[in-house]
């Protein structure tokens, strides 16, 4: 997975633009603080990719506040010419901080990419200061027959065919259909709030935003 996300990474923003849905950098910035995030708070931001949450992070604590982890060295290229904040290579199953260091942890679109959510979510229970927040942003899987094809033929034909027309590049072109596969794929939100309990969070909700974003915050 490292080596896809790696060879479209300089693509990875324009490529964004087509899939974001309305989830872009402003978008998460908002959903940042209505998570809570506030000045004088740390962000870990997990699966931090080119830096788009990172960046809603800095924009509301500062750059000295912040920390973003990703396991693509491609990924932490891009995000280092925007993102003044320390960027660091990691997987959410094994996060490289100490425990009880951060006040909040975000992750966005990122958790269909998690083989083991309980390992996942115990980490981040871990680097959390008690009373510590997560904010993770996901696409979950359509529920209805015409979702499920409307979604499915956006990601698995229209999207590759404009990434082949715009950057001339495979690796871009097959994100766009990985793409479907992991929400095809995706954990059940049901399985999610519950994972998040049995970790250990409390305090667990799941708020459904637009059509194809779900914010799920604990503490």
């Amino acid at each position: 997975m490292a080596d896809l996300f790696d060879g479209c990474a300089r693509y990875y923003n324009r490529v964004g633009t087509m899939l974001d849905l309305g989830s872009g950098r402003w978008y998460r910035r908002d959903a940042l603080r209505r998570a809570g995030l506030r000045k004088g708070m740390r962000l870990l931001d997990v699966a931090a990719g080119t830096g788009l949450m990172t960046r809603g992070g800095v924009d509301i604590v500062g750059r000295g506040n912040v920390v973003g982890v990703d396991p693509s060295q491609g990924m932490l290229g891009e995000a280092r010419k925007a993102v003044t904040a320390p960027l660091v290579r990691g997987r959410a199953e094994a996060l490289p901080f100490r425990g009880g260091r951060f006040d909040m942890l975000s992750m966005g679109f990122a958790l269909r990419h998690v083989p083991d959510l309980g390992v996942a979510f115990r980490e981040y229970f871990r680097v959390l200061k008690p009373g510590g927040r997560i904010i993770l942003l996901e696409t979950p899987r359509p529920t209805t027959r015409a979702g499920r094809w409307f979604v499915k033929t956006h990601f698995q034909r229209v999207l590759p065919w404009m990434a082949r027309i715009t950057f001339r590049n495979e690796p871009a072109q097959l994100l766009m259909k990985f793409y479907w596969d992991t929400i095809d794929q995706c954990v059940p939100p049901e399985t999610i709030l519950d994972v998040l309990q049995k970790t250990g969070f409390v305090d667990v909700k799941l708020r459904r935003t637009y059509v194809l974003i779900n914010e799920y915050t604990a503490t």
